[in-house]
């Protein structure tokens, strides 16, 4: 976890997940770390990493799904559902994110 990084209620930082300085984690957001977890088999040995670039803010309720990379300053938006790379800059939005249309 980066310098100057805020974390806001029920946030999870699992190992894997790297914040960069200046990060923003809104309540509630969730990373995952395993890409297809299981409850009676262990998989710690499985985990894709997630990579969260300097100054992004990631709303409220946001899901990461691991093995992404957040570009810099890129805004996440509340609800989104990560599974692809965001680039540098972009406002995502929705299931599964997308770049807004206030973005293009």
């Amino acid at each position: 976890m980066g310098n100057g990084c805020k974390i806001q209620n029920n946030v999870s930082v699992y190992e894997g997940v790297t914040l960069e300085d200046g990060v923003f984690c809104g309540p509630s957001m969730v990373f995952t770390n395993i890409y297809n977890p299981r409850a009676g088999i262990r998989k710690m040995d499985q985990v894709r990493p997630t990579l969260v670039k300097h100054g992004a803010s990631l709303d409220a309720n946001c899901i990461i799904v691991c093995g992404t990379t957040i570009g810099c300053y890129a805004f996440i938006g509340a609800g989104a559902v990560v599974n692809k790379h965001v680039l540098d800059h972009a406002l995502v939005v929705g299931n599964p994110a997308q770049v807004s249309l206030f973005d293009r």
